[in-house]
C-alpha cells in the first residue's frame, strides 16, 4: 500500500480494487517470503534444541546432526516443489493481472475538479467555465459552455444557475442548467445563426475518463508473467533470429570491407582528380560500413539482451525455490551454534542472510541483462555462495561443538527487547 499510495489517492476505488491490488502483489511477495520462513523456522527449532541440550542428548545417542537434517530437508524439498509449481502458475497470471489493474488505476482520472473563474477541459470536447461554485452541493452561476462534439458547428451554452452531477452508472457527467440560451452557427455557412432561450436544459457528457474500467485479458506479457515453457518457446525464437542476425553481420562485414575503393570513381573524372576522388570515395565507403555494421551489431546486442532477460527469469524461478533448501542447510549448524531459539535472534541471523541472498539476487538479474554476467551465475550464485557456507558449517558442527556467543552485543539492544526475549524464551 505504500508502494502504490502516491498512485492511488483520489481515485474513488472501491475497496474490492484495493483487495484485488493487495492480492495480485502478494504473489511475488509469498514467493520470496517461503525461503526466508524456511530458515527463521529452522534457526528456532535447532536453537531450541541446543539451549536445552537436545542436541547432546540425541549426539549421545547416536544421532549426528545429519539424520537430525534429513526431516528439515525433506520437508524443505517439498516447500520447494510446491513454490516452484507457484512460480509456474499462479506468479505470472497475479503479475500480470497486477500490471493491468495498475495501468487502469493510473489511467483513471480523479473526480472532475471546478474552479470559479478557470474554464476546465478535463472532459473532451467541451470546455466549462463557472464564475460561483458551491462546493458543498455543486451548484454553479454565470455558466459558459463550449461544445466542440461536431467540428463544423460552434455552440456555446450559457445559464444563469446550473447543477453538476454524474449518472447512477458513473457513465456520464450530467448538468443541469436554468435560464440561458444556446448560441449556435455553422462553420460552413457563415450567414446562418441560431439561438434559442430555455428556461431548463440538461446536457450529458461523457465520463468514461472519470470511472475505473478493467481492461480486459489478452494484453500482451512482460517476461515476469510468462511460465517458464513459454519463456523456453520465446528463447528459441530469439535464438533463431540471433544467428539470422549474427549471419547477416558477418555477410555485410564480409561485403563492404572487401569492395575497392577504386572502383566507385568513373571514367568520366580526369585523371588528374582520381586520386582526390579515390580518397573521398574511401572516406564515404567507411561512413556507410560503419553505419551498416553499427545498425547491424546493435540489433545483435538487442536481441542477446532479450535472450538474457528471458534466461534471467528462467532460473529465478528455480532458484529461489532451491533456496528454501539452502536455508535449511544452513540454518541447522547456526541454530546449533547460536544456541538461542528466540524468535529475535532467528529473525535477526535470517534477516542478514536474506538481505545478503536479496542483494546478490538483485546484482546478478543486473549483470545478467546486461550480459556481463551469465544469467545462470547471476542467478545461482547466492545458492552456491550460502551452499558451500551451509556445507563447511554442518561439517565443522558434526565434527566439534561451535558456539556463537552474542553476549557482548547486547549492550546495542535496547533493553526491553531483552526483557521480551527472555519473557518468550521461558515460557
Amino acid at each position: 500500500m505504500m508502494k502504490f499510495a502516491d498512485r492511488l489517492v483520489g481515485k474513488g476505488l472501491s475497496v474490492w480494487v484495493i483487495i484485488k491490488l493487495i492480492t495480485y502483489n502478494l504473489a511475488w511477495m509469498l514467493v520470496l517470503v517461503v525461503p526466508m520462513a524456511s530458515l527463521v523456522a529452522t534457526l528456532m527449532a535447532f536453537g531450541n534444541m541446543s539451549q536445552n541440550n537436545e542436541v547432546t542428548i540425541l549426539k549421545s545417542s547416536g544421532v549426528s546432526l545429519y539424520k537430525m537434517m534429513a526431516a528439515p530437508l525433506l520437508a524443505s524439498v517439498v516447500v520447494g516443489y510446491l513454490l516452484l509449481m507457484f512460480n509456474n502458475d499462479v506468479l505470472p497470471d497475479a503479475n500480470h493481472q497486477a500490471k493491468i489493474l495498475m495501468q487502469d488505476i493510473s489511467r483513471q482520472k480523479p473526480t472532475l475538479s471546478l474552479v470559479p473563474g478557470v474554464f476546465s477541459q478535463e472532459i473532451s470536447n467541451y470546455a466549462i467555465l463557472a464564475r460561483g461554485i458551491d462546493q458543498k452541493s455543486n451548484d454553479l452561476t454565470n455558466v459558459t459552455l463550449y461544445d466542440y462534439t461536431d467540428p463544423t458547428k460552434i455552440n456555446i451554452v450559457t445559464a444563469e444557475k446550473g447543477k453538476i452531477y454524474f449518472s447512477a452508472n458513473q457513465s456520464k457527467l450530467i448538468m443541469d442548467l436554468w435560464k440561458g440560451e444556446i448560441h449556435e452557427s455553422n462553420s460552413a455557412q457563415t450567414n446562418l445563426y441560431r439561438k434559442l432561450e430555455f428556461q431548463k436544459h440538461r446536457i450529458a457528457m461523457p465520463a468514461d475518463q472519470f470511472t475505473f474500467q478493467q481492461s480486459a485479458p489478452g494484453q500482451p506479457r512482460g517476461d515476469r508473467e510468462l511460465s517458464t515453457d513459454a519463456m523456453l518457446t520465446i528463447i528459441d525464437s530469439l535464438n533463431l533470429l540471433h544467428v539470422k542476425y549474427s549471419n547477416t553481420l558477418a555477410k555485410q562485414t564480409k561485403r563492404y570491407l572487401t569492395l575497392d575503393s577504386a572502383s566507385y570513381v568513373t571514367a568520366s573524372v580526369p585523371k588528374s582528380k582520381q586520386k582526390d576522388a579515390i580518397y573521398l570515395s574511401a572516406i564515404e565507403k567507411l561512413k556507410t560500413i560503419k553505419n551498416i555494421i553499427r545498425s547491424n551489431t546493435q540489433r545483435v546486442e538487442f536481441n542477446q539482451d532479450q535472450i538474457n532477460s528471458y534466461w534471467v527469469e528462467v532460473y529465478k524461478k528455480y532458484a529461489l525455490p532451491f533456496a528454501c533448501i539452502i536455508f535449511v542447510l544452513i540454518g541447522a549448524p547456526l541454530g546449533v551454534m547460536v544456541r538461542k531459539g528466540g524468535f529475535g535472534v532467528a529473525a535477526s541471523i535470517s534477516l542478514f542472510f536474506f538481505l545478503l541472498y536479496w542483494a546478490f539476487l538483485i546484482g546478478g538479474e543486473k549483470l545478467g541483462n546486461r550480459n556481463m554476467l551469465p544469467p545462470f551465475f547471476g542467478m545461482w550464485a547466492a545458492n552456491i555462495l550460502i551452499g558451500i557456507a551451509g556445507t563447511i558449517l554442518t561439517i565443522k558442527t558434526v565434527r566439534e561443538t561451535v558456539t556463537i556467543n552474542f553476549s557482548s552485543l547486547k549492550r546495542f539492544i535496547p533493553k526491553q527487547w531483552l526483557t521480551e526475549e527472555e519473557d518468550y524464551e521461558n515460557s
